[in-house]
């Protein structure tokens, strides 16, 4: 897979990776009963190769089936110029709980909560110079979101030594340097620490967004391939460690390897949860998103299913892109697809046809999704499409088709 042949700027939207060839029950979250499954299930993959040695009936997914949203309040490294571009009302909980929704993910960039020179470089000593008024934004969001019996996962979408997008200066690597590793277990214990009263079923932690292999972090052309389970296991195993000294039984989630496509056997023993991707294909998912298209113009117009660019795409394709996901739910390991849905240029009839396959396909096996947000262009509301009717809704635009295909699922 050819990781690098889109490029990416530092905040309009989300980097994907293109390949081209039940609602939460109110029981608690049970981490020690995820861990004896999860061992159970590893054992049996070192035994047999691909297949657990109980039953092949398939098991139950192990972690709920949450439909909801990414909230992008902390998305950016520096605070936007405008304070309330991206932050979430408490209108905005209100409503995703009445229709149906129980699951929000932050996707946080850690400069938005560190106090430093921001005229300047971050230098390796600044990196976990926490903001307490930041800090307390985000307590804020959590509690806002737990009062509608929403869940909520927070993840680093940049963590230090990385981030899948450009448009920050790195002063190291989190794949290469122990001191980037340091500081990133720093950032997760100081959360853990933070939140270790609040219920595995009301908080998640998901480590990181869409690792992948880079060499030169600050590069925005630099190759980007899967990275080596060896390393990604090491920084996996010791933020858990961290965070679980705070809490034993927090809930903890990896995003799957190569920008969140590919499934991490590496983990398989670890109590990790997984989390996998709804943008596939990217051809249909990103049709002209300036930030994958060098020239949005020369994106081939998207159909579903059919002949794009060449190569068919249709239902048999996408379920043979999620078979070792739900195989790696099969085995005991939790799964979750924390980021999905399509960009607003995509034509809005084979948006919603590709993506009723895509959500059929994953709650058929009992996983959830996250929309990538909620307003905006990705999401139900305020998402800018010229090819739809809005309905209006309390000042904003509803897409209330998209609703209505999410709520049948």
């Amino acid at each position: 897979m050819q990781c690098n042949s889109f490029k990416t700027p530092c905040t309009r939207g989300k980097k994907v990776i293109i390949q081209i060839k039940t609602p939460m029950t109110k029981s608690k979250f049970n981490r020690r009963i995820f861990l004896k499954n999860s061992a159970i299930a590893a054992a049996g993959m070192a035994l047999t190769g691909t297949k657990p040695i109980s039953s092949p009936a398939p098991i139950k997914n192990k972690l709920p089936r949450w439909k909801g949203f990414n909230l992008l309040d902390l998305f950016s490294p520096v605070p936007p110029r405008n304070q309330n571009s991206y932050r979430t009302t408490e209108d905005d909980l209100k409503w995703m709980a009445d229709w149906g929704f129980d699951f929000v993910r932050i996707p946080m960039a850690y400069p938005r909560y560190l106090s430093f020179d921001r005229t300047m470089d971050i230098k390796k000593d600044q990196v976990c110079s926490f903001d307490p008024k930041v800090l307390e934004e985000v307590d804020q969001l959590i509690s806002l979101a737990n009062k509608y019996k929403i869940h909520v996962s927070l993840n680093l979408h940049r963590g230090p030594g990385y981030c899948i997008n450009a448009g920050f200066h790195e002063p190291f690597n989190l794949w290469k340097d122990k001191e980037a590793q340091d500081a990133f277990n720093t950032h997760w214990a100081m959360w853990a620490e933070r939140y270790k009263n609040i219920s595995p079923d009301k908080l998640s932690f998901d480590l990181l967004n869409e690792p992948a292999y880079i060499e030169d972090m600050n590069d925005q052309y630099a190759k980007k391939g899967p990275v080596p389970g060896d390393i990604y296991r090491k920084v996996a195993e010791g933020a858990s460690k961290v965070i679980r000294a705070a809490n034993p039984d927090r809930l903890i989630i990896a995003d799957g390897n190569g920008g969140g496509n590919s499934v991490i056997p590496e983990l398989a023993d670890l109590g990790i949860a997984q989390s996998c991707r709804g943008y596939y294909p990217g051809l249909v998912s990103h049709y002209q998103a300036s930030w994958v298209w060098k020239d949005p113009s020369k994106a081939p117009t998207p159909v579903w299913p059919g002949i794009i660019d060449g190569k068919y795409y249709g239902r048999e394709q996408l379920e043979e892109f999620y078979k070792p996901w739900i195989e790696l739910k099969d085995k005991g390991i939790g799964v979750h697809c924390g980021e999905c849905g399509c960009y607003s240029k995509t034509p809005y009839k084979v948006f919603l046809a590709w993506f009723e396959d895509v959500i059929n396909i994953l709650t058929s096996n009992g996983i959830g999704y996250a929309l990538w947000n909620f307003r905006g262009d990705f999401g139900i509301m305020d998402s800018g499409r010229t090819d739809i009717k809005y309905t209006d809704w309390h000042g904003h635009k509803l897409d209330s088709g998209l609703l209505n295909l999410l709520k049948k699922y």
